[in-house]
């Protein structure tokens, strides 16, 4: 008979609880039932309440876990900066975009509009945000000196038609991919051929003008 697996600390079981319970949010949305989530965990239903006061708290826990930034950023670091660029934001895309569908399909299937407000209109929220945007800049690297625009700019777009392109309403279905989003962003969608060059004649009735930039030498053509 093999040994009996070492009980669980209280801080252990409810996290067991809340990944089981996140799991079947997605699958069943709020009609999750506690029989179903202890089915799942492979405890007594009776252990449930014994870890948190009802249901409704094991479901705020699940939402708040789902919407948590912390996996995210650790994967983001595991991109190899050695890779040129578009590999860079391919796998960044990649990276986003799992989370932007898993977010929206957690939104769907329990019936919320978006995110709990806490968890996006708060000082925490924004300084989530705002190392997202650090950290997805700073894997830009020196290759901002190849843009025509800020590389905060250019991962604003990147994260914008992510967004729009992971989201099966926005884009009546047909997703883009992420080689598909970082390509559009990076080379634009003219054929190869038709793309201007230095030489090409500008005229400034048909061409808008390039909004000014902060100080920073130009790329020369």
């Amino acid at each position: 008979m093999p040994p009996r697996a070492a009980p669980m600390t209280p801080q252990e079981r409810h996290d067991q609880l809340v990944d089981v319970t996140l799991r079947l949010l997605r699958e069943h949305g709020r009609a999750v039932t506690t029989k179903q989530i202890a089915e799942a965990a492979g405890i007594a239903e009776g252990t449930i309440f014994r870890v948190v006061a009802s249901k409704d708290e094991l479901v705020d826990a699940a939402l708040a876990r789902a919407f948590d930034h912390g996996a995210i950023f650790d994967r983001i670091a595991e991109i190899d900066p050695a890779l040129d660029l578009r590999d860079r934001m391919v796998r960044l895309v990649s990276i986003l975009q799992q989370r932007f569908r898993a977010t929206f399909g957690l939104i769907r299937k329990v019936g919320m509009l978006g995110p709990p407000a806490h968890l996006r209109d708060s000082a925490e929220a924004d300084a989530v945000r705002a190392r997202l945007e650090r950290v997805c800049v700073e894997l830009v690297g020196a290759d901002a000196e190849h843009l025509s625009v800020e590389p905060g700019e250019m991962v604003h777009r990147l994260r914008l038609l992510t967004f729009a392109g992971s989201h099966e309403q926005v884009a009546d279905g047909r997703l883009l991919s992420p080689e598909e989003i970082v390509d559009t962003v990076l080379t634009g969608l003219l054929a190869p051929a038709a793309r201007p060059t230095c030489a090409d004649p500008v005229d400034p009735a048909t061409t808008p003008a390039r909004p000014a930039r902060p100080v920073r030498e130009e790329a020369s053509c």
